[in-house]
C-alpha cells in the first residue's frame, strides 16, 4: 500500500511537471509589432472588398489582422526591394536580407512551412498563415486587383476556402500593398492584436486610376514565365517550355532582364483568360504590359 502511494505521488508529480515543460509551446511569440505600424486607406478598402466579395457567396467576413497585415508588409518591401522573386524563384520567396528564414520556392522545390511560418517568426500571432500574392506592372487600384482576381478560378477557391481550400476556414486576413506587389494573407484563429490603424498619409496606389476594362490597342501584354540576369539561363528555361508545346513562347529583353514569356496578348482580358486556362505547373506566371 505504501509503496503504491508512493508512486501515486510520484506520478501526479511528473504529470503536473510535464504540463509546466509544455506551457512555454502555447504561449504568445514574442515578436511585436512597431508602434507606429498602420495600414494605409487602399489597403483598408482592399480588404472591406475582400470582405465584400465573400459576403457576396455566402462567406462570413474576416477580421482584419494586425499580425498578418504586417507580415504582408514585410513581404511585399522584400519583393520590391529585394527582389527574392527574380531568376527561378516565384513570388512565394523570401529574400535573405532580414529577419526571417529566407527561402527560394520554384515549380520544383518549395518549402510551404517557410510561408507557413512567417507569422510565428516576425509577429505575435502564433498560428500558421497562407499567403495569395500578386505582381502588377502597371498602375492599378484596388478595383483592378479585385477585378483580376476575380478572373482566376484559383485565387477565388483560395479566398472563399473552394477546391483545393475547402478544408480550411479562414478567421481574419491582412493585406499589404507596394509599387507593384499586392500581398493577402489568411489565418485560421483570430489576431488577439486590435486592428491596425489607419495611416494618415497620401497612398501609393490613387483610387483615381481606372479599373481595367479596356486598353489601347498598340499595347502587348506577355504572358511572363520567370526573369533572368542573363540570356543563358533564359534560354536554358525556353527551351524546356517549348517541349511543353508553348509554340509562342520567347524571351523578351527588357529593363535588362531577360524574361521568358509564353505568350503575347493584344489585351489584359485575353492575357487573364489564357493564365487560368495554363497547367498547374505554370500557374505562377505574372502579366507584363509593354
Amino acid at each position: 500500500m505504501y509503496i503504491s502511494t508512493v508512486l501515486s505521488v510520484y506520478y501526479r508529480l511528473l504529470f503536473v511537471f510535464s504540463i509546466i515543460l509544455l506551457i512555454p509551446t502555447y504561449t504568445i511569440s514574442q515578436n511585436k509589432l512597431p508602434k507606429d505600424f498602420c495600414i494605409s486607406n487602399s489597403e483598408a478598402d482592399l480588404f472591406y472588398k475582400i470582405n465584400e466579395l465573400r459576403s457576396d457567396y455566402g462567406k462570413p467576413k474576416l477580421q482584419l489582422s494586425a499580425s498578418l497585415s504586417y507580415v504582408a508588409e514585410l513581404h511585399t518591401n522584400d519583393l520590391q526591394i529585394n527582389n527574392p522573386d527574380t531568376s527561378v524563384c516565384n513570388l512565394s520567396s523570401w529574400s535573405d536580407n532580414g529577419g526571417w528564414t529566407p527561402c527560394c520556392y520554384t515549380k520544383y522545390l518549395h518549402n510551404p512551412d517557410c510561408m507557413w511560418d512567417k507569422p510565428k517568426e516576425t509577429t505575435p500571432y502564433p498560428y500558421r498563415g497562407y499567403e495569395l500574392v500578386v505582381f502588377i506592372q502597371d498602375d492599378f487600384n484596388t478595383d483592378t486587383i479585385i477585378n483580376l482576381w476575380s478572373y482566376s478560378k484559383e485565387v477565388l477557391d483560395m479566398i472563399l476556402t473552394r477546391g483545393t481550400y475547402y478544408k480550411k476556414k479562414w478567421i481574419c486576413g491582412g493585406v499589404a500593398i507596394s509599387d507593384n506587389y499586392v500581398s493577402l494573407w489568411f489565418g485560421q484563429r483570430r489576431d488577439k492584436l486590435r486592428n491596425p490603424e489607419i495611416c494618415n498619409i497620401e497612398d501609393a496606389v490613387s483610387d483615381t486610376l481606372p479599373v481595367i476594362a479596356t486598353v489601347s490597342s498598340s499595347n502587348v501584354y506577355y504572358l511572363i514565365f520567370g526573369s533572368f540576369d542573363n540570356y543563358r539561363d533564359a534560354k536554358d528555361a525556353w527551351k524546356n517550355i517549348k517541349k511543353d508545346s508553348f509554340k509562342k513562347s520567347d524571351i523578351l529583353e527588357k529593363d535588362n532582364k531577360y524574361r521568358v514569356y509564353l505568350g503575347k496578348y493584344g489585351s489584359m482580358k485575353e492575357a487573364m483568360f489564357t493564365k487560368q486556362q495554363l497547367p498547374l505547373s505554370y500557374r505562377d506566371a505574372w502579366i507584363l504590359k509593354d
